[in-house]
């Protein structure tokens, strides 16, 4: 008798867990997809895709994009038009956070950002700190490509110049291309020249480049990505659930696992690394 109804209560109990594990992978069948807004960095790197078709296998949630550079994204999630944003521009992040836009901001992974040029360093900047690279950049005149898009990397590498004490804009050596980073880097290896650029996505492309990494391994050259589901109450419309269930397997043992094991294979290293629940300042401590 006992055992029977131990039997029965931990049917009960699975059945439970079940229904309820069941509810936080899946949406409402009428409006089952997810819109992610995202920067071209995610797509050119690779792993936009490498994580929606994981996402899509493990929830059955078919998952829609909008890429551009991450300026354009948060303004785009300011308008409601989308259901999630996974950017890489904290400055930028915090403030469309506290105009009420999402959720919540979650640190999900991180790389870093480089400076690439010609093998033949004409600038002569290899090993230098970031900001004194470009310093010596603007010194010698030597060209630099920029996205000059206002995305996350855009807004990076602005950063750095100011930084360097330096406004490069509207300088003959320093040209803006208005696009996303591949082709941004490719305009670099035609000139040739200079090109601030995060690494996951430069390492995709470095063998049609015959550009080298000049400048690396820099504490200022983090580059943070936080996943930001959009709030309902301001937006009624967005898909509330299934921004969060994309959220929400960014930040789950699965999804950190896909993130890390990403570009091992083929690059013999991750190019990007999982960062669910530490802060901006651990990163950046690497702690």
């Amino acid at each position: 008798m006992f055992t029977h109804v131990r039997s029965v209560l931990t049917f009960a109990l699975l059945s439970v867990a079940s229904v309820v594990f069941a509810s936080f992978l899946t949406v409402a069948a009428a409006d089952n997809d997810v819109v992610v807004l995202t920067t071209t960095t995610t797509q050119d790197s690779g792993i936009l895709k490498h994580i929606t078709e994981a996402f899509e296998r493990k929830t059955g949630i078919k998952v829609k994009t909008i890429v551009a550079g991450s300026g354009d994204i948060l303004k785009q999630g300011a308008r409601g038009e989308g259901d999630v944003l996974l950017t890489h521009s904290p400055a930028a992040e915090k403030e469309w956070m506290a105009q009420g836009n999402g959720l919540s901001r979650r640190l999900v992974m991180y790389n870093d950002f480089v400076i690439i040029g010609p093998v033949e360093d004409p600038a002569g900047i290899k090993g230098l700190r970031a900001a004194d690279a470009l310093k010596r950049i603007a010194e010698k005149k030597a060209v630099f490509v920029s996205r000059g898009d206002q995305s996350g990397t855009n807004v990076s590498e602005l950063a750095m110049w100011r930084r360097a004490g330096i406004n490069p804009k509207g300088q003959p050596w320093y040209l803006e291309t208005g696009q996303g980073q591949g082709l941004t880097m490719e305009v670099a290896a035609a000139r040739p020249g200079y090109a601030y650029t995060d690494r996951g996505t430069y390492l995709v492309f470095e063998k049609r480049l015959r550009l080298a990494i000049v400048v690396e391994n820099d504490p200022s050259l983090f580059n943070i990505y936080h996943v930001m589901p959009i709030d309902p109450a301001k937006f009624p419309k967005v898909n509330a659930a299934a921004g969060k269930a994309f959220a929400e397997y960014l930040l789950s043992p699965d999804g950190q696992r896909i993130i890390g094991e990403f570009g091992k294979a083929q690059y013999g290293r991750s190019l990007f690394i999982p960062a669910a629940g530490r802060t901006e300042e651990q990163v950046l401590s690497n702690s």
